[in-house]
């Protein structure tokens, strides 16, 4: 019906939408309705055409918005409009893949600021802040899973199958973005480490330890090699 609509270039009736889709006008209505509260249409009472007894009928046209369906969710917006923006704002002084890392980083730091100011968590320990990591993260799509009380593992890899293309690039960029999250929230006792896994996000959130080792720092790094990453995904087969 959706398709219907968007089709036709012009507003639709109740009928026409009934007949297109082979229902009653009571059930097309039903529907019509529901996609308008989605905000995927709009409806009001037609002005064109020969004016009949009674009211005018109630038309619905598409609105600018449009429908994208992923399960797993795929977030590939988002890493466009890193890339958009890196090309846009890339310093003379830097390589394109750096700017990719640094907007990624911004980004990830805004989403984390915007979480930040609608919870007002006050100082977070490790726990508190996997905690908030957790929910802001299960709306950008990477399914985490709190595998102890100090670990929080990402089961999605939202930018899949790109990543797979091309996965020292997308997976840096997905773990500047990760990072930048944790310095939004002010999650200082939280580091978001690469450790890639067959079907999964590359990147967990772990609590860092008071002694700063050097494994708590693992795929830390701004711009990890293709090598790396290739050892590593080869290691869990993918």
């Amino acid at each position: 019906m959706y398709s219907f609509a968007r089709t036709v270039r012009r507003p639709i009736t109740r009928d026409e939408a009934a007949a297109a889709v082979g229902i009653s006008r009571k059930l097309a209505a039903f529907h019509l309705d529901k996609l308008v509260d989605a905000g995927l249409l709009r409806c009001h009472f037609g002005v064109e055409g020969p004016r009949k007894v009674g009211r005018r009928p109630k038309v619905y046209e598409p609105v600018g918005a449009g429908i994208q369906v992923a399960i797993p969710a795929r977030r590939h917006d988002v890493l466009a409009e890193i890339l958009v923006d890196a090309v846009a704002a890339e310093a003379q002084s830097e390589s394109a893949r750096a700017a990719a890392i640094r907007i990624a980083t911004e980004r990830g730091a805004l989403a984390g600021e915007a979480e930040r100011d609608r919870i007002r968590p006050g100082r977070l320990g490790a726990e508190r802040a996997l905690t908030l990591a957790e929910g802001l993260l299960a709306r950008y799509g990477f399914e985490p899973s709190r595998t102890s009380s100090t670990c929080l593992r990402l089961r999605n890899c939202p930018f899949h199958p790109l990543a797979e293309r091309a996965p020292d690039l997308v997976c840096a960029l997905n773990q500047a973005f990760l990072r930048g999250v944790l310095t939004g929230l002010q999650a200082s006792s939280v580091h978001a480490c690469l450790v890639p896994a067959v079907g999964e996000c590359c990147v967990e959130l772990r609590q860092a330890s008071a002694s700063g080792t050097a494994a708590e720092h693992k795929g830390d790094e701004d711009t990890p090699g293709r090598d790396d990453f290739e050892v590593g995904l080869a290691r869990h087969g993918e």
